[in-house]
C-alpha cells in the first residue's frame, strides 16, 4: 500500500470515530483527514487521544470558512484549535456562498480575502496552515464561491506561504481547460491533494456525485504526476460523497478504496 494514501472520513459516514479509526487501523492505513461534525460527536479530547494511541496521522481537518455566515471568525478560530489538538497542521476552508439575499459574488470573494487575513496570524500561531479549497462553479451559489484552482491561488498568493495553501480535489478541478498549468503555479502552495471520480448522471442536490477511482471521467493519475512534479510529496487523501457508497459495510468500501487508489492514482 501506498504510504501516502489518507482517508477522509467522509468517505465511510456509516462508520463512527471508534469503528473508522478501528477499521483504517485493520486495513493498515495510517493516516486520515477528519471531519469537524463526528469528532465533535465523539468528543474533541477523546478523538485525538484515539487517533495518537492507534498511531494515525490526521492529515486535514474539514472544514473551516463558510464566511457568509454571522459567527464565521469565531467558528474558524474553534475550527483552528481543533486542527491544532487533533495534530494536523492542515484546515480546509469551504468559502462559503452568498449572503442571504445577496447577488454580489464579488463581494463575497472579498470577504473571503477579509475573514481569511483576519485568520492567518492566528492560525500560523497554532501551527496551523489555512488551505483554501475550490469548488465546482455548480456550487458557487450556496457552498463556495471560490470556483478555480487559480482563484484560490490568487488569494493564497496575498500571504505567507505558511499561513495559507489549496487543497488540489480532484473532483471540483478536473474539467478546467487551464488546471494544469494552475497546479504548476501551485508549487510550494498544495497544501493536500484529494482525489475520487466523477460519475454522471450526477444525483439530485448534486453533492454526492462523488465516484470511486475509476468509476467516472477524471484523468486521476494524470493529475496525481502533475501535482506530484510541483513537489509536492505529501498524503494523498481519498473523499468520495456517494450514498451507494455509504450504504456499503465499511470494510468493503476500504477494501475498494485501497484496490482503485493503488489503480488508477499510483
Amino acid at each position: 500500500m501506498s504510504s501516502r494514501l489518507s482517508l477522509n472520513q467522509a468517505t465511510t459516514t456509516q462508520w463512527d470515530m471508534p469503528t473508522f479509526v478501528d477499521g483504517c487501523a485493520r486495513a493498515g492505513i495510517t493516516q486520515v483527514g477528519l471531519w469537524r461534525g463526528p469528532v465533535a460527536e465523539y468528543g474533541l479530547e477523546r478523538s485525538a487521544k484515539l487517533v495518537r494511541d492507534a498511531g494515525l496521522t490526521v492529515t486535514s481537518l474539514c472544514r473551516g470558512g463558510f464566511f457568509a455566515s454571522d459567527d464565521a471568525i469565531a467558528d474558524n478560530r474553534r475550527a483552528i484549535d481543533e486542527a491544532a489538538a487533533l495534530g494536523t497542521s492542515i484546515l480546509i476552508l469551504v468559502s462559503g456562498g452568498l449572503a442571504a439575499g445577496s447577488s454580489d459574488i464579488d463581494g463575497a470573494r472579498q470577504n473571503v480575502i477579509d475573514s481569511i487575513a483576519e485568520l492567518a496570524p492566528y492560525a500560523a500561531e497554532q501551527g496551523v496552515q489555512l488551505s483554501i479549497e475550490p469548488l465546482h462553479p455548480m456550487f458557487a451559489s450556496d457552498r463556495c464561491v471560490v470556483s478555480t484552482l487559480d482563484q484560490a491561488l490568487d488569494m493564497a498568493f496575498l500571504f505567507p506561504a505558511n499561513q495559507v495553501g489549496v487543497c488540489v480535489d480532484t473532483y471540483h478541478i478536473w474539467w478546467d481547460p487551464g488546471v494544469y498549468q494552475a497546479i504548476a503555479r501551485a508549487a510550494g502552495r498544495i497544501s493536500i491533494f484529494q482525489v475520487c471520480d466523477w460519475i454522471t448522471p450526477l444525483p439530485e442536490g448534486v453533492l454526492l456525485g462523488r465516484g470511486m477511482m475509476g468509476d467516472g471521467c477524471i484523468e486521476l493519475r494524470r493529475l496525481r504526476q502533475a501535482v506530484d512534479a510541483t513537489g509536492y510529496a505529501g498524503p494523498i487523501e481519498v473523499e468520495i460523497f456517494n450514498q451507494s457508497i455509504w450504504d456499503s459495510p465499511g470494510d468493503e468500501v476500504v477494501d475498494r478504496v485501497v484496490a482503485t487508489y493503488a489503480e488508477h492514482v499510483i
